[in-house]
């Protein structure tokens, strides 16, 4: 699924910057770009890093 249409960043692509150290929506934005044109993704982009932050459920 597209996360930021403006570049054409999907999630796997957000996940991966995630996953590679980006803490940030300035970060991911660096790595892969989403977030950089119009912003409508950044709260998206939150979601993505929370998730993440999380820990797995067992």
């Amino acid at each position: 699924m597209y996360v930021c249409l403006c570049v054409g960043a999907t999630n796997q692509t957000v996940c991966d910057a995630v996953a590679r150290g980006a803490a940030t929506s300035k970060e991911i934005a660096a790595a892969c770009g989403a977030g950089s044109d119009c912003g409508r993704c950044r709260r998206t982009l939150r979601a993505i890093i929370a998730a993440a932050a999380q820990p797995a459920a067992v």
